[in-house]
Parts: C-alpha cells; structure tokens; sequence
C-alpha cells in the first residue's frame, strides 16, 4: 500500500477491525519510511450479476427495479413498503446465492409472484398480467381461477402480511 503522504510502498497493520457489519476491513497501517499514520478498506469485490431478458439482452440486476415492480403491483393496496423490502431482500438473496454472473429473467419472476401471491392476491394479479404478458379478459379470469384453487401459501409468506386494523387484514392472516 502506498503512504499517502511520502509515496512509500513499506507499511505495517497496527489494527483491523471488522465494519459495515462484517462487510468491510478496516485496517489502520503506519508508513515505515515516515511513520505516518493512514486507514484502509477492504471489502470482497462483488461480480456483477446480469439478468438474461426474455429477448437475450442482458442488463445489470437490480433490487431497486424489483422492489419498483413489486410496489407498482401493489400501489393502492394494504401491503407496507417495509413487507415489500423484506422481500425484495429475500429475492435477491435467493438469487444472489443461486446464481454466479447470469440469472433468467423468469427465476425473478417466478419468485415475485410467490412473494406476491402470499402477500396480496390482487396484487399478484396485477403482477403476473405483466409478467405473463396477458393480452384478452380470458387470461386474467384463468388466472383468477387458478389462484382460488390453490391452497393458502405456507405460514413464512403469511408472516409477511401486514398488521392492519380492519377486518380483512385479520381475515387474510387466518388459514
């Protein structure tokens, strides 16, 4: 590491300390030519990872865009943007511990319509008209169909749910 102050390549480490929460090294290091004292960081360079779309472009992944989806679903919903980032967290960790450089833009979907389909039906609904790319009324009542003849989703999704003060909230969290 170069002294940032005379330009010398010979330093030692006095401390590291973990930060950012594990995230990053600190370390503090002296000069040995002049004894100046300077802080580095180190953290794990991350690869970035692409999403492979439906047509082969490929784009940088982002939470971000997920949770904008996920929010546009559910705009004018009882769904809490504190719910809809817990989940954005939970997709992109899936992802990021499934996939290495490239993840199909359908594994992203697939998993935000779990996530949805446990948290808003309607906003599910919305979602996958989207994602599936509905183009008649008939695709929209297929879906509809299918979503009241599944089973309830599992209790880890239903912990999503927001508490609320009306009854349907309470409905919604009772199998």
């Amino acid at each position: 590491m170069r002294c940032p102050k005379c330009g010398g390549q010979d330093d030692k480490v006095i401390d590291s300390r973990a930060s950012r929460e594990g995230a990053v090294i600190r370390r503090r290091r002296e000069c040995l030519s002049c004894e100046h004292r300077f802080t580095t960081y180190e953290e794990i360079e991350q690869q970035e990872l692409l999403v492979v779309k439906r047509d082969g472009r490929r784009e940088p992944y982002s939470k971000e865009k997920l949770l904008s989806g996920m929010t546009r679903s559910c705009q004018k919903r009882p769904v809490g943007g504190d719910v809809l980032a817990a989940a954005a967290d939970e997709i992109t960790n899936e992802i990021m511990e499934r996939f290495d450089r490239e993840v199909p833009a359908k594994e992203i979907g697939e998993r935000v319509m779990r996530v949805l389909r446990g948290v808003d039906a309607v906003a599910y609904v919305r979602f996958a008209s989207i994602y599936r790319e509905f183009q008649e009324i008939g695709e929209f009542v297929e879906e509809v169909h299918r979503l009241a003849n599944q089973p309830l989703p599992d209790r880890r999704q239903m912990a999503l749910i927001p508490d609320a003060d009306d009854g349907d909230a309470a409905q919604r969290k009772t199998p």
